[in-house]
């Protein structure tokens, strides 16, 4: 599966983007998605999870209550609505996507980095105050 992340962009502090995932290839509805964020010299993190059949999420405690993953699996695309965004959130913003056992993958929102072998470029969001 071929992943296409887009939608950032420069934003003023508490404002808000939404971010989309763009998969091709394969049908992205057997797969969970991860959304990482890193910034330059530091490590990729992890933000935000949903599973396959977009009925669990995962957040980052830096970002819970504020960004929304959702997926709409019909068009091959999973989203993350990032509201009262804050200078810390300038990042590149990448998607990535696992595949695996099915009930694995329906438990687990939040998987860690080396578990999704399929990612997007990075697609830059800054936000200025």
């Amino acid at each position: 599966v071929q992943l296409q992340a887009s939608g950032g962009g420069s934003v003023q502090v508490g404002g808000s983007l939404k971010l989309s995932c763009l998969a091709s290839g394969r049908t992205l509805s057997v797969y969970n998605v991860g959304w990482f964020r890193q910034t330059p010299g530091e490590e990729r993190e992890f933000v935000a999870g949903i599973n396959w059949p977009g009925v669990k999420t995962e957040y980052a405690d830096s970002v819970k209550g504020r960004f929304t993953a959702s997926r709409d699996n019909a068009k091959n695309t999973v989203y993350l609505q990032m509201n009262s965004l804050k200078p810390e959130d300038t990042a590149a913003y990448y998607c990535a996507a696992s595949v695996g056992a099915v009930s694995d993958l329906y438990r687990n929102a939040r998987l860690s980095e080396l578990q999704y072998p399929y990612w997007g470029q990075g697609t830059q969001v800054t936000v200025s105050s």
